[in-house]
């Protein structure tokens, strides 16, 4: 009797972590935008890495310990980690609260043009899309403006 007590558990158990990672890996799908911005990668990815930047355009306030930005909004707080850096050209940050959820900046310029793009990689549940993109749109208008674009 024992043994078919475990094994109904384990069984059980393993259907709740399929769900929980089925759960996990639909809850949140990969978005990718560009942005044209009229100015230097040095200048643009000065305003993507560093706390005084970012809270220029991105957060009210952002504090810095070693590779851990927390950002601060109304009062509340989220913390990122720089998990993959390139100077001038890619900032990754990794959300502390979500294993596996990131925002990144890459910044291109073309070779014939020199038109600078800024590339933003996100992660949102797919019900709130459109307004994961408005939100961009809008942090990134602010960023154009802090910018000179």
């Amino acid at each position: 009797m024992i043994p078919e007590t475990n094994q109904l558990d384990c069984r059980v158990l393993r259907e709740l972590n399929n769900r929980k990672t089925d759960k996990l890996m639909t809850r949140k799908s990969k978005i990718q935008i560009e942005y044209l911005i009229n100015c230097s990668p040095k200048v643009l990815f000065n305003r993507l890495s560093t706390p005084s930047g970012l809270a220029e355009w991105f957060a009210e306030d952002v504090s810095v310990s070693g590779k851990e930005f927390v950002f601060h909004w109304d009062g509340s707080e989220q913390s990122a980690e720089i998990t993959l850096y390139k100077e001038n050209k890619l900032i990754r940050f990794n959300w502390k609260e979500e294993n596996e959820v990131y925002f990144e900046f890459r910044i291109t310029q073309h070779e014939l043009t020199g038109e600078v793009s800024l590339i933003v990689v996100d992660f949102t549940n797919e019900e709130e899309k459109n307004e994961t993109i408005d939100l961009w749109n809008t942090q990134i208008a602010d960023l154009k403006h802090v910018v000179g674009s």
